[in-house]
């Protein structure tokens, strides 16, 4: 893997963890655990895992999205 694109993976697995971590809010906490499996996709691709990493491509944005509506509804 090239050292660029590994540096730029690990210093986004990095935010995306320190943001999880430290967020209280679960829709910045959901936000921060998106940038934390966008770092994760180079590792999965450079294993070979080419069949997880479409799966996670397509599974992990629709499960984002869905989960952070029901965070945003209004309870009356």
């Amino acid at each position: 893997m090239n050292d660029i694109v590994m540096a730029a993976s690990l210093i986004l697995i990095l935010i995306g963890m320190t943001a999880a971590i430290l967020n209280r809010d679960p829709f910045d906490k959901l936000i921060s655990l998106s940038i934390l499996i966008a770092g994760v996709f180079p590792f999965i691709i450079d294993r070979g895992f080419l069949d997880v990493a479409i799966a996670t491509a397509l599974i992990a944005p629709l499960s984002t999205i869905f989960t952070l509506m029901v965070c945003r509804r209004v309870k009356t």
